[in-house]
């Protein structure tokens, strides 16, 4: 049975796609996608050091 791997952190609507974010994650888990951020669920560590750097508080647990 394949193991599924919930994600942990997202990012809302409301992120402004300014790439704060991308330089913290120490994995590259969060990249462009259309007009906003995401987050690679498979490659997110659950570490946190994006919600602290996003500007508009976009990225939550």
């Amino acid at each position: 049975m394949k193991e599924v791997k919930t994600l942990a952190h997202t990012i809302s609507d409301e992120c402004i796609n300014c790439g704060a974010c991308d330089d913290s994650c120490p994995v590259n888990a969060i990249s462009e996608a259309g007009n906003k951020r995401t987050i690679a669920a498979d490659t997110c560590i659950d570490c946190g050091a994006c919600v602290d750097t996003c500007p508009v508080s976009a990225i939550s647990a």
